[in-house]
């Protein structure tokens, strides 16, 4: 009898489970659940950008295109992310429309990565980092952030772990799950090191218009790193539009040519109704993009307040949406306190351990849901620690 389990390639096998998916398959059997859980905006997409995606339908727009995308985007890209990162790139070939920023991710890794490369990346950090370098037949390489450090990384520590196969060095800021970001000097830092080291860089900055305190820099704009960085942007977070699956790389031209060959063969082209929605949210949706940030900050400051208050030491996320708590002192582990608040005060966050080993310590709490259930859900969160602490 054919055994189907065998089938599986060694290096798919080997790959756990999201932390995140398995934790929200149990709250999705729990009702009446306040999440902090799912990094999705609370707010539906502005409508102006809904509507471009409605009228792209009624024009008969649902054909292919481009495998780069349509160039009318690229040419918006082209100009948003010179006007707001300070980079120029070719809209013709430096510019690739994906689908979402973690198809991009997937595309830049397979088109540099030969067997046992070596990729450096920070952590705590997104759950598809360290997977999507194996699944490449790469080399994850992790590099600890520290909350003392306000979760940014250093360069010292990423020149620690390099040998002579580190090919890449991955960087997220605004980091999802810690709110970590890089002030310019740490990234000229770490800059330096990948020209001493001649590391290509790959930047995802889906966070970037998030960003609460401070500059936002793109270490691909500093000197000498456009040409050896595959910046990596979308429309998620700052426009709300996860449904529609947009993103994009930028970069020399013959990476994104090397992406664009994975691309055409395997996705072909993104969604021509989210390009066209995509060119709206770009050309018209600042100001939405502003409202919903300082929503945020409110979010951010009332939360992070609670926690610190009800002794869960938790730094302040200056980007992002997320606050990353520490459990310590409590006695539990992250997965056995958020096990123990949902079960016992229906709240949802997600145990830090589901973000790399670093993340151990603490647990996430997605502030992008309602300011009330925020409210409610730190009531219940202090009352589950008084009786933890309570034994």
């Amino acid at each position: 009898m054919f055994d189907p389990t065998a089938a599986i390639a060694r290096h798919v096998a080997g790959i756990p489970r999201s932390g995140i998916r398995d934790f929200f398959d149990i709250v999705q059997n729990t009702p009446g659940v306040i999440s902090l859980g799912v990094g999705e905006p609370d707010f539906a997409t502005p409508w102006n950008i809904r509507e471009a995606a409605i009228y792209a339908l009624e024009r008969g727009r649902t054909q292919y295109t481009s495998n780069l995308g349509l160039l009318r985007l690229r040419e918006s890209i082209s100009a948003y992310v010179s006007r707001n990162f300070g980079v120029h790139y070719d809209p013709k070939n430096q510019i690739l429309v994906t689908v979402g920023v973690s198809e991009a991710l997937d595309l830049a890794l397979r088109a540099v990565i030969n067997p046992g490369d070596e990729v450096v990346y920070h952590e705590p950090c997104y759950v598809s980092y360290s997977p999507s370098v194996v699944l490449t037949h790469g080399k994850p390489v992790p590099v600890a952030c520290l909350a003392e450090d306000g979760f940014a990384v250093r360069a010292s520590a990423i020149e620690a772990v390099l040998t002579p196969r580190s090919k890449v060095l991955m960087l997220n800021f605004p980091t999802n799950p810690t709110g970590g970001t890089m002030a310019r000097s740490q990234l000229e830092e770490i800059a330096a090191v990948a020209r001493k080291h001649d590391l290509l860089v790959i930047t995802d900055e889906i966070y970037s218009e998030l960003t609460f305190d401070g500059e936002h820099v793109s270490i691909a704009s500093l000197p000498g790193m456009a040409e050896r960085t595959l910046f990596l942007h979308g429309f998620s977070k700052a426009y709300s539009m996860t449904g529609f699956r947009i993103g994009y790389a930028c970069g020399p031209a013959p990476l994104i040519e090397a992406m664009m060959k994975v691309h055409q063969y395997s996705m072909l082209c993104a969604s021509i109704i989210a390009q066209e929605a995509a060119i709206e949210a770009l050309e018209h949706g600042e100001a939405a993009t502003a409202e919903m940030r300082e929503q945020y900050r409110l979010r951010r400051n009332f939360i992070v307040k609670a926690l610190n208050e009800m002794g869960l030491r938790c730094h302040l996320p200056r980007g992002s949406f997320y606050a990353f708590p520490s459990i310590d002192g409590l006695g539990l582990g992250a997965k056995e306190f958020a096990l123990g608040l949902l079960q016992q005060e229906k709240v949802a966050c997600v145990p830090g351990g589901a973000f790399g080993t670093s993340g151990e310590r603490f647990v996430r709490c997605c502030f992008a849901t309602a300011f009330s259930q925020i409210e409610e859900a730190m009531t219940r969160m202090d009352r589950y620690v008084r009786k933890v602490r309570a034994g």
